[in-house]
């Protein structure tokens, strides 16, 4: 059945929104004012629509510049024109803010997709016909869309997608579907395989010449390691970083610049600062040029590479580093005390139990980076009712064409 709907606005996870009947319905990959005809989506929420065609196109609808834009679930908004998309994600922080009546000032969106992502998750999958897929997955379901570039790529991957075709080959004929996590590193391709059962010794050695055919620097799977031609490293302001297998980075390097550079700049006259879930150190390896720093985080290997990290680097203030599961067993008050300042940077879940802790401690500057603004929202509601003021928020779009933004947010006492 097709529908005609009138398009209201552009929603906070990028689809548009016409408001029919009291109902707010979701068409993806429209924009406001736009008259759209509609059809309804098997297998999917009452509310949710697919795109026909635009009868009357809003005037700061633009050319995607990606062929699979529409097919490919990666972006959700490469139609629209720049300066409305980016006062729609600053708006995004806004208005979630204000819903949880946290007043402070919103700066500017900072743009931070710099030479693109760095870091990328291919699936591979047999389609019909015995057809090898890899690619990425469709938008709002488990098909793979073959890819055979990404404009949205920092040069750094380039060879990324001929890499896992090529690796997929030979894997795929065990039978089970496979992922493929691909971090461009300062010297090549760093490759975690996922899904692919345990390797014989034939299979290994088939891994080992296409890894030097394609020139990666390490080929792992599920994190342990098949083959080495060098270990992968990232610069971190002045320090070296050997990265774990599968380890998190953040997507641009632009935006774990510019998400620092906040930091950096809050924590200016702290001399010792607690980084908080710290990962390989993108933080506190910037900010142990100025202050000692004590870094925490569940995952082992992260630490471990970012306490080698220290120890290796010149110029820097004292670093130490513990393994600790900060949602189980966040810092309390009493281990709080000695730090000037407290930077947390948790996954998407945000990090209630740590900003609880917060709340009750005397720690005179506290900063928040968070990639999901309705957990940051819950948690900096924490904070302020444990008597904290919030001095402002940075957005930070790292995630171009995409919903997610991140922000860096000051706390003070």
């Amino acid at each position: 059945m097709v529908e005609r709907l009138v398009i209201d606005h552009v929603g906070h996870r990028g689809d548009g929104v016409a408001l029919a009947g009291g109902q707010a319905i979701y068409v993806p990959y429209t924009l406001g004012g736009e008259t759209v005809e509609v059809a309804p989506v098997p297998g999917h929420h009452p509310d949710r629509r697919r795109l026909l065609a635009v009868e009357h196109a809003s005037e700061a609808r633009i050319a995607p510049f990606c062929p699979h834009f529409t097919v490919c679930g990666g972006c959700a908004i490469q139609h629209w024109e720049v300066e409305r998309y980016r006062a729609w994600k600053r708006e995004i922080v806004v208005e979630t803010l204000a819903l949880s009546k946290i007043e402070c000032e919103v700066a500017p969106l900072i743009d931070a997709h710099g030479l693109g992502r760095r870091r990328i998750t291919l699936h591979a999958r047999i389609g019909t016909h015995d057809v090898l897929k890899v690619g990425f997955a469709a938008a709002n379901s488990h098909d793979i869309i073959p890819v055979d570039r990404c404009p949205i790529l920092a040069p750094g991957l380039g060879g990324a997608l001929d890499s896992a075709w090529a690796l997929a080959e030979p894997l795929i004929s065990i039978g089970k579907p496979l992922d493929i996590q691909i971090t461009a590193a300062d010297n090549g391709l760093d490759v975690d395989v996922r899904g692919s059962g345990p390797l014989q010794a034939k299979m290994i050695a088939t891994l080992s010449r296409l890894a030097e055919q394609h020139r990666l620097t390490r080929l792992t799977r599920h994190g342990e390691l098949v083959l080495m031609r060098t270990p992968p490293v990232v610069a971190i302001g002045t320090a070296r970083v050997t990265l774990p297998p599968g380890s998190f980075l953040q997507a641009t390097a632009a935006g774990e610049e510019a998400l620092a550079e906040q930091v950096v700049g809050h924590c200016q006259r702290a001399k010792h600062v607690a980084d908080l879930f710290c990962g390989v150190g993108p933080l506190a390896l910037r900010l142990a040029t100025k202050s000692r720093i004590s870094a925490f985080d569940s995952d082992t290997g992260a630490v471990t590479a970012l306490q080698k990290a220290a120890m290796a680097a010149s110029g820097l203030k004292p670093v130490k580093t513990e393994a600790r599961d900060l949602f189980r067993r966040p810092l309390m008050p009493q281990e709080l005390r000695d730090f000037d300042a407290v930077v947390f940077d948790p996954p998407r879940q945000g990090a209630q139990a740590q900003a609880q802790q917060l709340a009750a401690s005397k720690v005179p500057v506290v900063v928040a980076v968070s990639c999901n603004v309705a957990t940051f929202a819950r948690d900096a509601r924490i904070l302020v009712e444990g008597g904290y003021k919030i001095e402002g928020v940075t957005p930070v779009d790292q995630f171009r064409h995409t919903a997610h933004v991140e922000l860096v947010a000051k706390f003070v006492r």
